[in-house]
């Protein structure tokens, strides 16, 4: 079996391809052959460091992936030999107060693939049955694998999170970006009008083509000066946003009175002015996110069937030309994932 590892930490000199043997299925658990993974920043982030996330080297990288069911327990109905399926990617202990009242995203005791335990980026892995999930019918194994981690933090975002309306309007940060692109599909699905941002007006122009209705380039524009003129003034009810100090005034300031701002991330720093006399004059909700649970993943798998909503694959890398993929990652400018394939 081939699987991708990060033996240190560093740059691209310590990942590396291996071969070792097929994982051990573990009674409750379902033996995988892994036909595609995509690429999160998250991966970048256990090469790099790995700091405040505890971890033995060498790991096998990897949080998202798709594949075929080769070995299950006798009598298990769940999933069958032969079927194709998507991987949760978190292994929650199901002992704690959150794992009890069904929110195992909260698991104190969380091990995540690729971060906390090996993940899959590797020919086979194994992993508990109610980690596994059926894949919508549409959808290639690359587009699969993407599920598990943007769509679903996107998906908690937008639904569970800010429960947007179709009625309402969101505006969408950075939308070149997985959980950012994710996020426009599902609210605009909805029928709820859709205002994009990107520095890129590449960006912009397929985010139109994919459904949104505005695009504003945060480069050259004032992003809360033309909302405020696309909105007549008033705002928009949601904002969903993973990049931090760099938005945040213009995020707080595209709000309408009462409106909800989710965020995920903070790539760009995680201390930005908090702004607190416009927040509670103007009653603003800010709302922090993290992935999704078991039965988000649920609803969002048939969701995504039942409206044929498909991810946007950047670009596909054989596994060995794992350096090449991570760099594409690392670069930017692209639209969509970076995706790997396991088995060609």
């Amino acid at each position: 079996m081939k699987s991708v590892v990060i033996t240190a930490h560093g740059g691209n000199e310590v990942v590396e391809v291996r071969e070792g043997e097929r994982p051990r299925r573990q009674p409750g658990e379902v033996l995988v052959r892994i036909e595609a993974g995509t690429l999160n920043q998250v991966d970048l982030y256990m090469r790099n460091s790995g700091a405040g996330i505890t971890h033995e080297l060498p790991l096998v990288m990897g949080l998202d992936g798709a594949g075929v069911v080769e070995e299950i327990d006798a009598g298990e109905e769940r999933v069958s030999v032969g079927q194709r399926v998507v991987i949760y990617p978190g292994v929650s202990c199901g002992r704690c107060e959150f794992c009890r009242r069904g929110d195992n995203v909260l698991c104190t005791r969380m091990k995540l693939l690729g971060e906390h335990i090996d993940g899959t980026f590797a020919q086979w892995i194994s992993v508990p049955v109610q980690n596994v999930f059926p894949m919508p019918q549409h959808l290639d194994f690359l587009q699969a694998a993407a599920m598990g981690v943007n769509y679903l933090t996107a998906w908690r975002m937008v639904f569970t999170r800010a429960q947007l309306k179709p009625w309402e309007t969101v505006l969408v940060f950075g939308v070149g970006g997985g959980v950012s692109l994710a996020a426009m599909q599902l609210a605009r699905s909805t029928g709820a009008r859709v205002i994009v941002t990107s520095r890129e007006d590449d960006k912009l122009e397929k985010a139109l083509e994919l459904g949104a209705h505005e695009a504003i380039n945060s480069k050259t524009q004032d992003v809360a000066k033309t909302v405020m003129a696309l909105t007549g003034g008033r705002g928009v009810d949601v904002v969903i946003e993973n990049v931090g100090e760099a938005v945040w005034s213009s995020a707080l300031k595209s709000l309408v009175r009462g409106g909800r701002l989710v965020t995920c991330g903070a790539t760009s720093g995680d201390q930005p002015p908090a702004d607190l006399k416009r927040i509670f004059i103007r009653q603003l909700q800010i709302i922090g996110s993290t992935s999704g649970n078991l039965s988000e993943f649920a609803d969002l798998l048939a969701y995504v069937e039942r409206h044929g909503i498909t991810p946007v694959i950047d670009s596909v890398f054989p596994l060995e030309d794992i350096r090449e993929a991570l760099d594409r990652l690392e670069a930017g400018g692209r639209m969509g994932k970076v995706g790997l394939d396991l088995q060609h």
